[in-house]
């Protein structure tokens, strides 16, 4: 039911009122007989909700949770947030039958799905309304049934409506057949995640209204004069003169973050203390799961190494780091050795350093070790969005369209789901780097692209604003290869350049200046390789996720490097990635980045014959 006291404006307090009452509630979902309990009231930490084997009856229908002290209803999965942890096996086949039980006036209704991230399956079993199927209508359900191909860590979530931020999502692990290239004693999944007490669609029409409203942190005057006594008065005029032209502001990292939301670890608050346990010496896994609507979040535990064995549920060779930055929708896998002490902090801060989320690795329950404070609030640069070099006589004003906007229909970039020439792929080929950088003619004059890059570059080895030089070992793709080979072999038979443009005032996204509704399929034919180059035309990261396929990112020189089921674009990037369309049927295409995808920025793919 639609509950009288949810305020959409607001529901939000100011941070210093919100934090103090996230402190009152350690999260959870609300117990009793649908009765509102006093502000303030929180569950104790629980074990996650598991369900194996092969059947499975999964209900999504509305709970009362508190994260913050006051009662909201959250969409979930037999009653739990985050949804139940499903285990699967490799090689075997499943059976889930999903019932839709959102009660008669649901904010969260009425129709539902839930889409396996990641999971290679048929198209109908996809579960996209209007492409996979229809959706599940109230009191109806749906069987999904398919072979498991894969193994690894995923997840799941919704793909109805705003849904996945309002709380259906959950965890995935597929135990393998064959032993596993690495040895662990214990494992715990970590699923990270977003909530807000707002009305999901509340929030996305105050973006629409006030994009810029989670943006606290503004530049000053005293900022200003700080800059001129570090840089000199003619630098940092330059600097504010390109900034306001652009009518951009280099503070602005993420469109919603810890001043709207609270973040949560396997659905609990950082007051909930999610605790995972061990033993001296043990070799603990810890299955990384960014379930998040919007937030990037850089992960690490004080005192201990990760060492990466697997991204996006694929195998890759070890490396260890101190630190990593999950994009949203991505896996990890990572292997801890604890010993020494009795308690670690486990650490995540979102990229904007507004808020962080943190559990505990411990001997037993009811430990905690120190949590550090949040890093400094990093600035965007122009190097940041692929203009290094570019300040001073440029026309910022101008930038959106000063490149060349050329008709590149050999590379598809306008015309996707015409007539698609084919590229013969070049040997050599700098796909991730280079020159001045030509754009689509759909972005020439658009009121919907409001930023274009000049210079992008893959930025592979570049761990990302806010973390570079920090004086820890941060993973970056460069990082990240596969333990197995290219599992075609064939060289791309054609290339297509996708550019992700958007308009921050108007809080609209897209692909090539194209929004979802106006735009044609890309179309894929069964059985071929192809590459898609994605260039980021915008000031946001964006992980773009392809549905039904692997993308098998490349380096710069074009060749195999690591499989994903998602792809991080930062901000002034350029990289690519080789497809091979051996899922018929169609199949989303888009940014996980939640409202940029409700905003336009997806596209459909289709594979036919």
């Amino acid at each position: 039911m639609k509950h009288p006291d949810w305020n959409g404006g607001n529901g939000i307090a100011m941070p210093s009122r919100r934090r103090f009452v996230q402190g009152l509630a350690a999260g959870g979902a609300v117990a009793g007989l649908g009765l509102w309990p006093r502000a303030g009231w929180a569950s104790n930490t629980a074990a996650m909700p598991t369900l194996a084997g092969t059947d499975f009856d999964l209900r999504i229908g509305e709970t009362l949770v508190n994260y913050t002290g006051r009662t909201r209803p959250a969409i979930t999965v037999n009653g739990s947030l985050p949804s139940p942890l499903l285990r699967w096996k490799e090689g075997t086949t499943v059976n889930l039958r999903v019932h839709n039980t959102l009660p008669p006036g649901s904010i969260h209704g009425p129709d539902t799905s839930i889409h396996w991230h990641g999971i290679l399956l048929p198209a109908n079993m996809d579960g996209v309304p209007g492409m996979s199927f229809n959706g599940i209508a109230p009191g109806e359900a749906y069987q999904y049934r398919f072979n498991v191909h894969q193994a690894g860590t995923y997840w799941y979530h919704s793909h109805s409506g705003f849904q996945e931020q309002g709380g259906l999502y959950g965890p995935l692990v597929i135990d393998p057949i064959e032993p596993e290239p690495f040895a662990f004693d214990r494992e715990h999944v970590v699923m990270l995640s977003d909530w807000t007490d707002m009305d999901p669609a509340k929030l996305f029409a105050r973006l629409k209204k006030m994009a810029s409203h989670d943006n606290y942190y503004q530049r000053t005057v005293g900022d200003f004069m700080r800059d001129v006594e570090r840089e000199g008065m003619p630098a940092t005029v330059a600097d504010r003169k390109m900034w306001g032209q652009m009518r951009m502001t280099p503070t602005d990292l993420s469109d919603v973050n810890g001043n709207t939301y609270t973040y949560l670890l396997n659905g609990t608050t950082a007051l909930g203390n999610w605790t995972g346990l061990f033993k001296a010496g043990e070799k603990v896994r810890l299955r990384l799961i960014n379930g998040s609507a919007m937030t990037y979040f850089d992960v690490r535990i004080p005192g201990l190494k990760l060492t990466v064995v697997a991204a996006d549920g694929q195998y890759v060779h070890p490396v260890t780091v101190d630190e990593l930055r999950i994009a949203v929708a991505e896996t990890y896998d990572v292997i801890v050795e604890p010993s020494g002490q009795d308690a670690y902090t486990l650490f995540a801060q979102d990229s904007a350093r507004t808020g962080y989320v943190s559990g505990t690795l411990a001997v037993r329950e009811g430990l905690r070790a120190p949590v550090p404070p949040l890093d400094p609030r990093p600035l965007l640069s122009m190097a940041d969005m692929g203009h290094g070099g570019m300040g001073g006589g440029h026309d910022m004003a101008a930038m959106g369209q000063s490149a060349p906007a050329q008709d590149m229909s050999g590379m598809d970039h306008a015309a996707m789901g015409h007539d698609m020439t084919a590229m013969a792929a070049m040997p050599g080929m700098d796909h991730g780097a280079g020159g001045m950088q030509s754009h689509p003619a759909s972005e020439t004059n658009n009121p919907l692209v409001d930023m274009q890059t000049m210079a992008p570059t893959s930025k592979l080895d570049d761990p990302g604003i806010g973390l570079r030089d920090n004086g820890r070992r941060v993973l970056s793709y460069a990082d990240l290869k596969s333990t197995f080979a290219d599992p075609d072999g064939r060289e791309p038979g054609r290339t297509v350049e996708l550019h992700l443009t958007g308009h921050m005032e108007k809080f609209s996204w897209s692909f090539n200046g194209i929004k979802f509704a106006q735009a044609e399929p890309l179309r894929m034919i069964y059985g071929e390789r192809l590459r898609i180059v994605l260039v980021n035309d915008t000031m946001m990261s964006h992980p773009i996720h392809l549905h039904g396929m692997w993308s098998d990112l490349e380096d710069d020189a074009g060749n195999f490097q690591v499989r994903k089921h998602t792809v991080d674009m930062p901000p002034g990037t350029k990289r690519s990635y080789r497809v091979r369309a051996d899922a018929l049927g169609r199949w989303a295409y888009h940014c996980h980045l939640f409202f940029h995808m409700e905003s336009g920025m997806f596209r459909e793919v289709l594979v036919e014959e």
